[in-house]
């Protein structure tokens, strides 16, 4: 098992999960982060860190699109370690729908 970001991170982007990750597998993009499958090591410390509810054990069902999204974008953007800004509109982007369709961007993010 593996914990996976689905699209609630995507705008949204609060970070609180990457200080409490002790192995480090979050990667930036633009505007979500993603968890590498092969180095997280099922902790679960990082669901209940985020706002947005973005973060989920890869054993519900229907999310392997989102088990194949965080394996590819972890493999091409940079990780991240250090809490950095959510974006000013993060609050009102939470629970917004079809996220991944309308504002995914495969644009790698700084890290940290």
């Amino acid at each position: 098992m593996t914990y996976v970001v689905t699209d609630n991170c995507i705008r949204c982007k609060y970070m609180d999960c990457v200080e409490v990750c002790p192995v480090d597998c979050f990667y930036e993009g633009e505007n979500m982060l993603v968890i590498n499958p092969n180095e997280c090591i099922d902790c679960g410390v990082c669901e209940p860190e985020c706002p947005a509810e973005a973060i989920l054990p890869d054993t519900e069902n229907g999310l392997e699109k989102w088990l194949e999204l965080n394996t590819k974008f972890s493999a091409e953007w940079p990780n991240i370690t250090v809490k950095g800004e959510a974006p000013a509109d993060a609050d009102a982007m939470k629970g917004v729908e079809n996220k991944l369709e309308q504002f995914f961007s495969p644009e790698p993010g700084t890290g940290s």
